[in-house]
C-alpha cells in the first residue's frame, strides 16, 4: 500500500527507551509495527478501524494510542520522534 508510514531506525532508537515496561495483561507483540501505525493514523486521518492491515489489528493500534495517551505516554514519544526526524 501506498502512503504507509515506517518508523526508520533512527526514530525507532529514539522512541524505544520511552516505552512502557512491565505492563500487566497480553505481551505486547511489534510495537516499531503498532507506533508506525499510530503515527500513520494520525498523520492521515480518518477511522480507527480503518487503519492498514499491515500495521495489526486496528483495535490494537487504537487501544494503544488512547490508553498511552491518557498516561501522557505519546507527548514525550511524539517530541522525541520530531527531533529524530531529519527537516522535523
Amino acid at each position: 500500500m501506498s502512503g504507509e508510514f515506517w518508523l526508520t531506525d533512527r526514530q525507532w532508537a529514539a522512541l524505544a527507551p520511552l516505552l512502557p515496561t512491565n505492563e500487566p495483561g497480553a505481551r505486547r507483540v511489534d510495537d516499531r509495527r503498532v507506533i508506525s501505525g499510530i503515527v500513520h493514523m494520525l498523520r492521515n486521518g480518518g477511522r480507527w478501524q480503518d487503519c492498514p492491515a499491515c500495521y495489526g489489528p486496528s483495535a490494537t493500534i487504537y487501544n494503544r494510542y488512547h490508553r498511552w495517551s491518557g498516561r501522557g505516554i505519546w507527548a514525550g514519544m511524539l517530541a522525541a520522534l520530531v527531533e529524530a526526524t531529519p527537516g522535523g
